[in-house]
């Protein structure tokens, strides 16, 4: 490999990437130099050119550039196997696009009138990134489920799955309220004080990801429809997504 120290303008025009970026990217601890001249320039190496390609692989998949610094910083990144994941989620994005493609050439040939909404549905998609950020993004939040669930026991387990699901029945009776009044994001306070209590610390950002997963995730979303009815999973999500917003800082 080489072990020559690149520039801020030679990595820039490696690719295609603009200085500022790479300013920015230090700035919020996402891509750190290897080291700093004496003049102040930023330098790198092999390592941090193999860490920004990482970087560049997730954002053309549209992570948030935060999910993809908790992602390369987890304890256990493994990065064979997150190349392999950027493998299967630009494979499922490339059939997708191929899938607009056929869809609007048929509407080119057919006209307007050739109608099929299927090809705008990216739920896969959704679905395996959930799960990609769900292994590395929260690691400390699955160390802290993995700790508490070594220490329950069985009958305890069944309990609290229990009174997570008659959680989901009650939120599920409320479907003819606007998911903004208060009695709806009471109960949904209630959610994340019950999953911090019983699984991990469930901040704002970790709830706002389970309100996705319950409604990309098809185990997720038939569970809780049966709880509450049909719709429930969809509602809990945008309630989930109005508690988030008015506690961002």
């Amino acid at each position: 490999m080489n072990k020559k120290l690149m520039s801020v303008h030679e990595v820039a025009e490696l690719t295609g990437i603009t200085a500022r970026t790479l300013h920015y990217y230090d700035e919020i601890g996402l891509l750190k130099p290897t080291k700093v001249t004496e003049a102040g320039y930023r330098m790198y190496d092999d390592t941090a050119l193999s860490r920004l390609q990482n970087i560049l692989l997730f954002r053309e998949l549209e992570f948030p550039l935060k999910e993809i610094k908790a992602i390369l910083n987890s304890p256990d990144f493994d990065p064979s196997e997150v190349i392999a994941q950027q493998i299967e989620l630009l494979e499922l994005q490339y059939k997708h696009i191929g899938e607009l493609i056929t869809f609007t050439r048929e509407i080119q040939k057919k006209g307007v009138t050739a109608m099929n909404f299927d090809v705008f549905d990216k739920s896969e998609i959704e679905k395996y990134e959930a799960e990609v950020k769900a292994k590395w993004g929260n690691t400390k939040a699955y160390q802290e489920y993995k700790q508490k669930d070594i220490a329950r026991d069985g009958s305890n387990y069944s309990k609290m799955a229990d009174e997570l699901l008659t959680m989901f029945s009650e939120l599920g009776e409320l479907k003819h309220l606007n998911p903004n009044t208060d009695e709806v994001q009471n109960k949904i306070a209630a959610l994340q004080k019950f999953i911090t209590d019983n699984y991990y610390v469930c901040t704002n950002e970790i709830l706002g990801g389970l309100g996705e997963m319950y409604v990309c995730d098809e185990r997720f979303r038939n569970n809780i429809d049966k709880a509450g009815g049909d719709g429930t999973a969809d509602f809990v999500k945008q309630a989930i997504v109005v508690y988030c917003s008015k506690r961002k800082v």
